[in-house]
């Protein structure tokens, strides 16, 4: 492993509430793909960790609801050949996805009022546009 994972500011993946779990991976791999343990599943106890601030453990609680079995995140890794890469790829996508559960909400959007001026320029221009597109008709050309 390439050391602590942050998920942001100070806040790290803390390596001892890491389970770990390897199997056989499917896809390319040749001779040794039967032998090796490549596919890599990662498990995270959020219920139960203390590595988070209790605000951002409650929002990354109540966001990932769907997503957890028994207070358990977990992230599944098999797109390369090595175990080590696996790793860190689980590693990386958990750290960015407890990042992104954890997130404060975004600031309400506050309600402006368009300008009178944008107002009366798009008017101008519409009536501008209608007069040149009544004057390709060929009414009045006789």
């Amino acid at each position: 492993m390439s050391g602590p994972y942050v998920i942001r500011g100070s806040v790290s993946l803390p390596e001892a509430e890491l389970m770990w779990r390897f199997s056989r991976s499917s896809g390319p791999g040749g001779q040794h793909v039967n032998t090796s343990d490549s596919a890599v599943e990662l498990r995270f106890d959020l219920a139960a960790t203390d590595a988070l601030p209790q605000v951002w453990k409650e929002r990354a609680l109540e966001r990932l609801a769907g997503r957890l079995a028994d207070g358990v995140v977990t992230v599944r890794a098999s797109e390369h050949r090595s175990q080590w890469r696996n790793r860190e790829t689980a590693a990386v996508r958990l750290a960015s996805l407890l990042a992104e559960a954890s997130a404060p909400p975004p600031r309400p959007r506050r309600p402006t009022r368009i300008p009178r001026g944008i107002n009366e320029r798009r008017l101008r221009e519409k009536k501008k546009r209608s007069d040149t597109k009544r004057g390709r008709s060929g009414r009045d050309w006789g």
